[in-house]
């Protein structure tokens, strides 16, 4: 099973120490989350800074919430990183549920998930090669994967499931303890079924991990309270906070053991030794 590396959000300027790092490691990928009225770097752009400097290691937004870009620049934003990275990037894609970055990019909360379904239909037929429609041609570049880079979609309610096997290539679940994953990796593999999909999903799971002294560990701590503090399930995520090598390594294991495909272990703290202590706890 493939392990990736989610990156830190509270210091940019150490993530390509953090991607040197990973890449030169055995990781699989780097992930990054997206919000818009929160202090984090814009994952495009930072992911694509991080495709230069490496060379093997996978890129993945951990979600991009697409309802809050513009279709057309994301269509061409998405099929360039897939090209610059040699076809290293994997479109993790979501709706978001945050009353704040929906009123700063200007839509309406309640429409975010039409929105994405006319989203993924555009962006399937801009990176064919298809007109964009409504008197514009083709939106180049073309991505260098056929059909356009991979795409994942993260989100617990069934749309997000049904998106998979309208658009998708596979699914990310985020933050729910194995037995709770698994009914929802079951329920992608029925939908994969119901569209007549060849092959299989591919399912990623994400778990949330801190490694190192105590400052490291409260720092990620205080990290995940600030960022769930919207949810009202803010306590309850830093509770699953994963500290030491041998709760990562049975948590890994058991998401194996639900078929995942890859876990990709999420460090809320810009300590970059974490890649190898990370490293050194599961490989």
């Amino acid at each position: 099973m493939k392990i990736g590396l989610g990156l830190p959000i509270d210091d940019p300027a150490l993530l390509l120490n953090w991607a040197h790092r990973a890449d030169a490691g055995p990781f699989s990928t780097l992930g990054l989350l997206d919000r818009l009225v929160f202090d984090n770097p814009e994952p495009l752009i930072t992911l694509a800074t991080l495709a230069g400097a490496t060379s093997r290691i996978r890129l993945q937004t951990e979600v991009l919430i697409a309802p809050l870009h513009n279709t057309a620049l994301l269509a061409k934003q998405t099929a360039t990183l897939d090209r610059m990275s040699g076809g290293r990037f994997t479109l993790g894609i979501g709706v978001g549920g945050r009353a704040d970055d929906c009123l700063a990019a200007g839509i309406d909360i309640r429409s975010r998930g039409r929105r994405l379904d006319e989203q993924m239909t555009r962006l399937r037929h801009t990176w064919a090669g298809a007109p964009y429609g409504d008197g514009a041609g083709p939106i180049g570049p073309a991505p260098v994967t056929p059909g356009g880079p991979e795409v994942l979609f993260g989100g617990f309610a069934p749309a997000a499931v049904e998106r998979v096997g309208r658009f998708g290539d596979g699914f990310l679940g985020a933050a729910l303890p194995p037995k709770h994953l698994s009914g929802l990796f079951r329920e992608v593999e029925r939908v994969w079924e119901k569209y007549d999909r060849s092959g299989r999903p591919r399912l990623v799971a994400q778990i949330s991990v801190a490694l190192g002294p105590g400052d490291t560990v409260d720092r990620a701590r205080r990290n995940l309270l600030d960022y769930y503090e919207f949810s009202g399930r803010a306590g309850y995520m830093a509770e699953g906070l994963l500290t030491t090598p041998g709760r990562i390594r049975s948590a890994v294991a058991a998401l194996s053991g639900i078929g995942a495909d890859e876990v990709v272990l999420y460090c809320w703290s810009s300590d970059p030794d974490q890649v190898d202590r990370v490293a050194g706890a599961v490989f």
